[in-house]
């Protein structure tokens, strides 16, 4: 099907085609009568203009774009919400870009936010992203990491502090008497991941006698968290975990009703505790324990901190933003 130009609705309304353009962008250049008969026209002929030309004109794109490590996870949606907030207040769009645990889609999505020239990027990175970055600036597009920090120390950020998250839920199992404890994550060269592994670790190193079994997933699903919940269940009571942590409430909900599906009961066999906190984990069938990070909140401030770095007012102590964690203590853990 033809797709319908300025050209046509000149034609069908007998008028050049810089009148037709006037018409529909600048109207205080020809009278009413001209503006009522291009824009009956452009009606008629159900014309839309291309938002790349006018874009061009108005020599900004209206966009920021955002990557995100897995969009399926109600973490990283609310993350995008909250970065939506602060842009459409500036009279901004978000291009998001999904990575889906994938690094090549998440350099194709920072490739897609160069050729279409976004104002700003917010980055959730899940593999290193440097050379990526790099051009980005190097074309006058800021970009804010988001739910990480740069180890160079030149790109703004805003971050939650995952080691803390995994010491406070393995100390809230170690606190309950648990001592067999097990970390079910997925992909370990993920940072967010190892950082809440390692501080899990430090919370068990400081119990003699306490041990923490690492589990790895490919994904974190809870599809994923049901099949390795029926495999816990599947030990010994006394050669499986008496406490899990999971990387994510999705893992967590999936174990919590693999382990119940056959027979293990929680908390009082295996005490879980998830991460994040998203809406789901109040109402689950056992209300699960989790690490709460305030993702709509973390969104929000990403993309001030953006659009105050386009605008030109962002001040030096306007860079990295570390948010603490909150352990929200619920039935899974005897709560």
């Amino acid at each position: 099907m033809k797709r319908i130009g300025i050209r046509d609705v000149a034609e069908r309304a007998g008028v050049s085609i810089s009148t037709v353009s006037n018409a529909l962008n600048r109207p205080y250049l020809v009278s009413d009568r001209l503006v009522v008969r291009v824009r009956s026209a452009a009606d008629q002929l159900g014309y839309v203009p291309l938002q790349a030309a006018q874009q061009l004109r108005a020599g900004r794109s209206g966009l920021l774009g955002m990557t995100v490590i897995n969009i399926a996870n109600p973490f990283f949606a609310d993350m995008v919400a909250g970065a939506e907030d602060a842009a459409s207040g500036a009279g901004l769009r978000i291009l998001v870009g999904n990575s889906s645990d994938d690094i090549a889609k998440e350099r194709d999505h920072l490739e897609l936010f160069e050729r279409v020239q976004v104002e700003g990027a917010l980055v959730s990175p899940f593999g290193p992203l440097e050379p990526w970055l790099q051009r980005l600036r190097g074309r006058g597009i800021p970009v804010v990491l988001v739910d990480a920090v740069d180890d160079g120390g030149e790109l703004p950020s805003v971050s939650f502090d995952d080691v803390a998250g995994g010491r406070l839920a393995a100390e809230h199992l170690l606190a309950a008497g648990r001592r067999r404890l097990a970390f079910v994550g997925a992909r370990e060269e993920v940072r967010q991941v190892r950082e809440r592994l390692h501080g899990a670790q430090l919370a068990v190193a400081a119990h003699p006698g306490a041990t923490l079994e690492p589990i790895w997933t490919h994904r974190t699903t809870s599809e994923l968290g049901l099949a390795f919940g029926a495999q816990l269940a599947a030990r010994s009571p006394a050669g499986r975990p008496d406490g899990v942590i999971a990387s994510n409430d999705h893992l967590a909900i999936g174990l919590v009703h693999g382990l119940i599906s056959r027979g293990v009961r929680v908390p009082e066999d295996v005490a879980v505790v998830g991460y994040d906190d998203i809406e789901f984990a109040a109402i689950a069938g056992v209300p699960l324990t989790s690490v709460r990070q305030p993702a709509r909140e973390m969104g929000r401030t990403a993309a001030e901190i953006l659009l105050a770095r386009i605008a030109g007012t962002a001040g030096p102590d306007l860079g990295n933003v570390v948010y603490q964690p909150e352990l929200v203590v619920r039935a899974s853990t005897g709560g």
